[in-house]
């Protein structure tokens, strides 16, 4: 597969409400969750693909046009198309069931709840624009998918951070018996990961750099953000630790422990969800649960509806853009 790299964006225009989360200069790869499907499927005779009208802005429409008698349009209708996904299931399928976040969680939440959790079946749903991935405002913002559906027992949730982490997440959750929500990169995907010696374990933390000042435990593109925070401020004579955490439930709970027990360093989750009910929270409840006392912070979304626009522009104004991130981390600090 491979590599190109993000090219030197013009002045903001409307696009820019949809556009990639590269960076300038970035290396990117195209679809990485499309592509890995269609390898996967070559192997597994079992693997259909569902879309809500949006195979093509899941990359599900590369699946589509290698498996067109597996691949199944279910219109713009979310609640039939988990309820079909868990049907198919129950055949012993292994629907990938793709759509934007807010359709697939807050649109057709009880659907996931009832049909696919309740009975573990082994259903995958795969949902873009997570977060503020979108400039389009609070309909199309899933600023809180992760708190919606971290309340459903059983169900595993991963957030990748980039083109390697998709690529390796799909096959483990393939193999994962059991329902699983990944939030979805899709288009052009930063490609950051494979200079960390990282490889993808399902369930499993990792540490990306060490730092004896603060540690960062990051899911999602602000994992890529938070390295590059961690660069910024090396020169500034802070020493930054990353822990990338791209399963979010089941939480690994003894690599976190083990890192925030190390004395001596400011604590701050990075996620790009809302402040309430995310990765933030889940790991704060970790740690008071486990009597582990630390300096801690979150850089999150705020408890709020956002406003529409471009994505640079938002993510500054909402603080999880790095230039944000950095100057937050000094002021606490």
């Amino acid at each position: 597969m491979s590599n190109t790299t993000a090219t030197k964006k013009p002045r903001l225009t409307t696009s820019a409400m949809i556009a990639s989360i590269a960076g300038e200069g970035q290396r990117v790869k195209a679809a990485p969750f499309g592509k890995a499907l269609v390898e996967l499927a070559r192997e597994r005779q079992d693997i259909v693909g569902l879309s809500a009208d949006l195979a093509k802005y899941t990359d599900l429409h590369l699946f589509a046009q290698a498996y067109p008698e597996r691949f199944f349009q279910m219109g713009m209708a979310e609640q039939l198309l988990m309820a079909a996904a868990g049907g198919m299931a129950k055949e012993g399928f292994v629907p990938f069931a793709t759509t934007y976040a807010v359709f697939g969680t807050r649109r057709a939440y009880d659907f996931v709840h009832q049909v696919i959790a309740e009975e573990n079946l082994n259903v995958k749903m795969c949902c873009a624009l997570p977060g503020l991935t979108t400039g389009y405002g609070p309909s199309h913002q899933a600023t809180e998918d992760l708190a919606l559906m971290r309340g459903i027992p059983g169900l595993t949730i991963v957030d990748p951070c980039d083109a390697l982490d998709i690529e390796q997440a799909v096959p483990q959750i393939a193999a994962h018996q059991g329902p699983v929500y990944m939030r979805l990169l899709r288009g052009n995907v930063p490609l950051v990961l494979d200079e960390y010696d990282y490889t993808f374990e399902l369930g499993k933390a990792k540490l990306l750099r060490g730092g004896r000042d603060v540690l960062v435990i990051s899911s999602g593109f602000m994992t890529m953000r938070s390295l590059e925070v961690a660069d910024q401020l090396k020169a500034d004579g802070v020493d930054v630790a990353v822990l990338h955490v791209p399963t979010i439930k089941p939480l690994d709970a003894q690599t976190i422990l083990a890192e925030t027990r190390r004395s001596g360093r400011l604590v701050v989750v990075a996620e790009n969800h809302s402040v309430v009910g995310g990765l933030g929270e889940a790991v704060a409840g970790l740690l008071m649960r486990s009597a582990v006392s630390v300096p801690f912070r979150q850089v999150a979304l705020p408890d709020e509806f956002l406003d529409a626009g471009a994505l640079p522009t938002l993510h500054e104004r909402y603080g999880i853009s790095a230039d944000a991130m950095r100057r937050q981390i000094k002021a606490w600090l």
